[in-house]
């Protein structure tokens, strides 16, 4: 076992892991974490992640995960790496349960696994080849060598970044050519509905689009499920693949599994609605007051409760290869940077300005 607070003392198997830069350290500057409405926020990079990060969430991320690992049968991954990589990076890692169970299977027994994240809130004691890093996955450089990884995975980024495509660049940029992959999970976040059940002004529904407005007025992209594939594609990555899963919000599925699973992904939705809103809804987004928020929470509890309604989110998992440097001499260059934002609306901007 290491000690995760100096993810790079131990990083010693040979040359090449000794290229991994220093990282920040676990200073005050980095753990005096903020309180707002009595939930605690990330100090690193204050202000950027709009979701808190103290234990209720840690437990809520926990049991999200859990879900989503039911929902995969268990499957951590889907990308084909090869069992032969060396460093896979886990990006946005919150409580570090992904790289942690990824080394207990002993599926890359070669491979130094790290999980980087604003909030240093994963486990001190880890397996000698896992680490964990406090770092801003958004900014362009990330304090290791270009074309070094074999395996980036994130999972649940919405409402983390101001451009998902500049971060799919980025990714990219340090990604083994021809051999590394990127795989991403992202939840539909608008909730769907197949047999008519779900009105239009369903408040769950109401909330969500609340949330989208919140989070872009933030700038943060939240609605990015349903675009990750094209966007892979127009950022240069190929073999790009997309499966899609539906996992119900609420226990109104008849199939057992799929009641069990719908039952605790509503309950997980429910008991996270504050950590999700605050700051969304408030202060950074909408500007609504905390007797709002909690008004209208309350109908969205009910709401998500109602099993009348057979409501259900569509759950993304995208990955795709940087091609080797052959494959890209016949491929256009990754399209440069509008600026930073919200790309739909940099690229009305830029357009407007060659009008």
């Amino acid at each position: 076992m290491s000690d995760s607070t100096s993810p790079m003392a131990a990083d010693t198997a040979s040359s090449e892991d000794d290229e991994i830069a220093d990282t920040y350290s676990l200073t005050a500057s980095v753990t005096d974490y903020p309180v707002h409405w009595g939930r605690r926020y990330h100090k690193y990079k204050e202000g950027s992640y709009l979701y808190p990060n103290d234990e209720t969430e840690a437990n809520r991320l926990d049991y999200q995960y859990a879900i989503i690992k039911a929902v995969h049968g268990d499957r951590l991954f889907f990308a084909p790496v090869p069992s032969s990589a060396r460093r896979i990076l886990d990006v946005g890692t919150g409580t570090g349960i992904w790289p942690l169970e990824l080394a207990e299977t002993g599926a890359f027994p070669n491979a130094n696994i790290i999980g980087t994240d604003l909030s240093p809130i994963q486990p001190k004691e880890v397996p000698e080849n896992v680490f964990f890093e406090t770092h801003d996955c958004s900014e362009r450089e990330w304090n290791r060598p270009a074309n070094s990884v074999d395996f980036i995975h994130t999972r649940m980024m919405l409402g983390s970044l101001e451009s998902f495509p500049q971060f799919l660049r980025t990714a990219r940029r340090y990604l083994r050519p021809g051999a590394g992959w990127l795989e991403c999970q992202e939840i539909e976040t608008a909730p769907m509905c197949d047999d008519g059940t779900m009105s239009e002004n369903w408040p769950f529904q109401q909330w969500e689009k609340a949330m989208d407005r919140g989070s872009r007025r933030a700038g943060r992209q939240f609605r990015i499920a349903g675009r990750l594939k094209p966007w892979m594609e127009q950022n240069g990555f190929v073999d790009v693949q997309e499966h899609i899963f539906r996992i119900p919000v609420g226990s109104w599925p008849k199939n057992k599994e799929l009641k069990k699973i719908g039952r605790a992904w509503a309950e997980m939705l429910t008991g996270g609605l504050p950590a999700l809103s605050y700051k969304c809804l408030g202060q950074d987004g909408l500007g609504w007051t905390r007797e709002e928020i909690e008004v209208d929470l309350a109908s969205v509890r009910k709401a998500i409760a109602d099993r009348n309604v057979h409501a259900y989110h569509r759950f993304y998992v995208v990955f795709g290869r940087r091609p080797s440097a052959q494959e890209e001499q016949s491929m256009p260059p990754p399209p440069r940077p509008a600026g930073r934002g919200m790309d739909d609306l940099t690229r009305l901007r830029a357009a407007a300005g060659r009008m």
